[in-house]
């Protein structure tokens, strides 16, 4: 069995890991967990009847992982002199967006300009009195809208598809206009949103977070990946982009999950996953991530890796000018 390992330099940065520690618990605690012999022995847990929270039990999300929601202290959210207010981590969720508004200002949409807040997930930011009136599920990205009338009252928006498609359809923009073609884009657009866990919470945790490799998982989550990866590359061979010849906000949703697995830049899983082998998806890969857009918006709330890759919080397009001459 390989070592697990990641590329990510501290999971307790990253969603990823957040996600991926609460799935390896949920599943830790039913018993789903087999012993990495290859026997698989049961391990002789029983459900109770009712389930009861132990907050003992979590590993180092312990304080943070609970089974209710709502705030959990007032913490005040900063506000900048941008249209868009966002509040969010340069996990694959939170590109999505910076990549999207970058994009868009790319394309001349000047009330795209948005000022970008770090949310700390591991000291808990999310669950701020605030953070949680504009997202309460307590899940980075989350925007606020205060263009166009809007600054007495701004419009919430949280889950990142919903804010690409909020966004989208805003600007008139990303998003084809031929119905067919429309169709395909948005088809994809919530293929992403329902197929990542998979990829995030599954494949990745098991493969790079665990505290140690477990065969069972590995090769369930593993199996799964390679079939997804699989579907884009098959889809990928007879058109450009997700929707066709044109790039969409599918590609935008897309690219930060699938995008960065493929070229190394999630999980160190290259080879494990034979990513030489979906040469259409990394050709489309490729494509994607050299678009100016891309190479702006990925390093947005970022705050892991080598210094030229991060930019903690973005307030103006000056700040990420400087991030990408220092490199």
């Amino acid at each position: 069995m390989q070592t697990a390992h990641s590329s990510y330099s501290h999971r307790s940065i990253d969603t990823l890991g957040v996600l991926a520690l609460q799935w390896f618990y949920q599943f830790f605690n039913l018993g789903i967990i087999m012993s990495n012999d290859s026997n698989h022995t049961d391990n002789g847990y029983t459900p109770p009847k009712v389930w009861t929270w132990n907050p003992g039990n979590g590993g180092e999300w312990a304080s943070i992982n609970r089974p209710t929601a709502g705030a959990r202290h007032e913490q005040k959210l900063p506000k900048g002199e941008h249209p868009f207010q966002l509040y969010s981590l340069a996990t694959p969720n939170g590109q999505k967006v910076t990549i999207m508004l970058e994009e868009l200002l790319a394309l001349g949409h000047n009330q795209a300009e948005y000022d970008a807040h770090l949310i700390k997930i591991g000291d808990g930011d999310q669950f701020g009195s605030d953070f949680v009136d504009i997202n309460p599920n307590s899940k980075i990205p989350a925007i606020l809208d205060y263009s166009d009338g809007l600054a007495e009252k701004p419009q919430r928006i949280f889950e990142s598809g919903a804010i690409l498609l909020y966004l989208s359809e805003k600007f008139d923009a990303l998003l084809p206009k031929e119905h067919s073609t429309r169709t395909e884009a948005m088809s994809w657009l919530f293929w992403q949103m329902g197929s990542a866990p998979y990829i995030g919470g599954g494949f990745g945790h098991f493969y790079s977070y665990a505290p140690y490799p477990m065969e069972y998982p590995i090769d369930r989550f593993t199996m799964e990946a390679k079939r997804q990866l699989d579907v884009l590359d098959k889809h990928l061979a007879n058109n450009e982009y997700m929707a066709g010849k044109e790039y969409s906000i599918a590609d935008i949703a897309i690219w930060p999950w699938y995008g960065n697995l493929v070229l190394g830049n999630a999980y160190d899983a290259v080879e494990f996953l034979e990513a030489a082998s979906y040469k259409n998806l990394l050709r489309w890969a490729k494509q994607i991530e050299s678009r100016e857009a891309v190479q702006r918006g990925r390093v947005v709330n970022r705050t892991w890796g080598e210094d030229h890759e991060q930019l903690h919080e973005r307030h103006s397009a000056a700040d990420i000018d400087q991030k990408l001459k220092d490199n």
